[in-house]
C-alpha cells in the first residue's frame, strides 16, 4: 500500500486540500489563475537532500601522484584562454576527488550486482568497476604507458605531447594495460565538464568562473519580476547554492 506524502513543514494538509479544490474549481470553470503565497516559505532549502560536500582540505581520494596527473588531464581537455582559466584553477580536480570520496565514488545508489556483459550503447555502461576503481587503475595504466613510450610521467610531458596521448584515449588508438583507453578518457572528460560547470559548493567552477563566462545566474529561485524583459543585458551575478544556505542560516 502506497504511504500518503507528507505536506512540507508550516503548511497543513487542510491548505493543500483547499488550493487542490481551488484550483480544480477554477479550471472547470474556464477561470484557472496562478496563486501566488507570501511570506516565508513552510521548508528550509535541501533539508530533506542536502548536497554532498566536505570541509577537509586536501585530496580526499587520491595520492599526490594521481592527483598531479588529473590536473594535468583536466588543464588539457580545458585549457586557460581569453574566456577563462583553466581546468586545474577552477578546480576541477578537486571536484573529482570529491565526488571520488563521496557515493559517486562506489556507485552506492546504483545496482551493481551482476551479470556483467557488453551491453548496447542504448544500455550504457555494464561495467563492474566503479568510479574509484575505474580512476585508480586507469591513471596507473596511463602513467605506465608514458613511462614505456616517453620516460616519463604523463604531468611531465609537454602540452603537445599530452594532446597527443588524449587524442589516442579517446579514439582507442592507446591500449592500457587492464583497462579500456577511450572508457577511460569518456569518464574523466565527462566528470571534468561536471566540475567546471557544476555548483561551486562541489568544489569546482572557482568563483563561478564558467557561469560568468555563460551568463547562467545560477541557483536563484524566483524570475517572476524579469519574464517580460526580453533581450537586455540583466546585470545577474550568479548565485551559488552556498550563498542560498548562508542566508537561510543568518535569516
Amino acid at each position: 500500500m502506497r504511504k500518503p506524502t507528507p505536506t512540507a513543514p508550516g503548511v497543513t494538509r487542510r491548505q493543500v486540500l483547499t488550493w487542490s479544490t481551488g484550483a480544480l474549481a477554477a479550471t472547470a470553470s474556464g477561470m484557472a489563475k496562478a496563486v501566488t503565497l507570501t511570506g516565508a516559505p513552510g521548508w528550509t532549502p535541501f533539508s530533506d537532500n542536502p548536497p554532498e560536500t566536505f570541509d577537509k582540505a586536501g585530496w580526499l581520494f587520491f595520492t599526490a601522484e594521481e592527483a598531479a596527473t588529473v590536473e594535468a588531464i583536466v588543464d588539457r581537455l580545458i585549457p586557460a584562454d581569453e574566456l577563462s582559466i583553466g581546468g586545474k584553477e577552477a578546480g576541477c580536480a578537486i571536484f573529482i576527488d570529491r565526488q571520488l570520496h563521496g557515493f559517486y565514488g562506489t556507485f552506492e545508489r546504483l545496482y551493481m550486482e551482476g551479470p556483467f556483459t557488453e551491453g548496447t550503447a542504448e544500455q550504457g555502461d555494464q561495467s563492474p568497476l566503479v568510479p574509484r576503481e575505474r580512476y585508480r587503475k586507469g591513471l596507473a595504466a596511463l602513467n605506465n604507458y608514458t613511462q614505456a613510450t616517453h620516460q616519463k610521467a604523463f604531468r611531465e610531458l609537454n602540452a603537445e605531447q599530452q594532446d597527443d596521448i588524449l587524442h589516442n584515449l579517446e579514439s582507442g588508438k592507446i591500449a592500457l594495460d587492464g583497462y579500456d583507453s577511450a572508457a577511460f578518457f569518456a569518464q574523466i572528460l565527462i566528470n571534468t565538464m561536471e566540475g567546471f560547470f557544476a555548483d561551486p559548493i562541489y568544489g569546482g567552477n572557482k568563483d563561478m568562473v564558467s557561469w560568468k563566462m555563460i551568463g547562467f545566474p545560477g541557483a536563484r529561485y524566483d524570475y517572476r519580476d524579469l519574464i517580460e524583459r526580453h533581450n537586455q543585458d540583466l546585470q545577474l551575478q550568479p548565485v551559488s547554492i552556498n550563498d542560498l544556505s548562508n542566508t537561510q542560516k543568518g535569516a
